[in-house]
């Protein structure tokens, strides 16, 4: 069969590929038949002292909610250990390229910028990046993270300390303050905006390891990856996709993670998701269930 030929079969087949992963990591079916080895908490070691800690985040057309975590970690950097904060984002998206460059000149002790453009179809499937970072990583741990997450005072060393001496698989924090749902328009999410002082944050609980608050153990993360052996959700896509591959990660660790208690992480919500097509009549209706949903439960 013509290489063309087969190709084309295959994305075809992809969206039937994607239905039956999220069925069966819905629990169906059991996450380590997809994984070469599953990882084992007592395999594990258990670290101390200054640990190394990587931050993954992603900015695809984002930069005003960039500029604020970028800020959190320049104004809050951790007083003890290392951190390492790997970004990828697109040379086409013109303001956080600027922002990229702002930053790359601050030199803050404790703190490594690694800043990686890679092609837009590759940043629009979040898990190919964080794959990469998963396998390459030097860290103790690897979080896994999006760029509304921010760092506020004592956040990172109170997340050293939250990390002493565990062998766990997963961790998670088990509450942040979160925004409500904002407008565009919200002072928040204006590029000039240098406060969160006046914004009204909620307190929010968490009873797993959900996309942007995923925790790994770096020898687990550089064994695994990031959904390495599912090869779907390592194909590049022309626009940005619904996560599904963060419920896929869970399930092929087999555990939804611990949780563990941080200090001042902070998340900012908003209506408006980068993966719609702006102002379309698809957009105007994801807004309307998220506010929603939103005004009925607080998420």
């Amino acid at each position: 069969m013509p290489t063309a030929v087969k190709n084309s079969t295959a994305n075809s087949l992809t969206p039937i590929y994607e239905f039956l992963l999220r069925f069966a990591a819905s629990g169906f079916i059991p996450g380590h038949w997809f994984i070469s080895k599953q990882p084992k908490k007592h395999q594990l070691t258990a670290k101390s002292g200054k640990l190394h800690i990587e931050i993954v985040s992603h900015c695809w057309q984002y930069s005003q909610f960039l500029s604020h975590q970028l800020a959190s970690i320049s104004h809050f950097p951790p007083t003890s250990g290392q951190l390492t904060f790997t970004l990828f984002y697109s040379s086409e998206d013109e303001a956080t390229v600027a922002l990229v460059a702002q930053y790359q000149a601050i030199s803050i002790e404790r703190v490594t910028w690694n800043f990686q453009a890679i092609d837009t179809p590759q940043l629009l499937r979040r898990a190919i990046g964080r794959n990469r970072a998963a396998k390459h990583t030097q860290a103790d741990w690897i979080w896994f993270t999006d760029c509304d997450v921010l760092f506020l005072e004592n956040c990172l060393d109170s997340l050293n300390q939250a990390l002493q001496n565990r062998n766990d698989i997963l961790v998670f924090p088990q509450q942040l303050k979160a925004t409500c749902l904002l407008k565009s328009n919200n002072q928040l999410l204006q590029p000039t905006c240098e406060s969160i002082k006046n914004t009204e944050f909620k307190h929010r609980e968490f009873k797993k390891a959900t996309g942007p608050i995923q925790i790994v153990h770096g020898d687990v993360a550089r064994e695994v990856g990031y959904c390495d052996s599912l090869n779907v959700y390592q194909q590049p896509k022309e626009r940005w996709v619904k996560t599904y591959e963060d419920r896929a990660f869970r399930w092929l660790l087999g555990t939804h993670g611990t949780p563990i208690q941080l200090k001042n992480l902070y998340l900012i919500r908003h209506e408006e998701k980068g993966r719609y097509k702006k102002d379309s009549e698809f957009s105007k209706l994801r807004q309307a269930i998220r506010k929603i949903k939103s005004d009925l439960t607080g998420r």
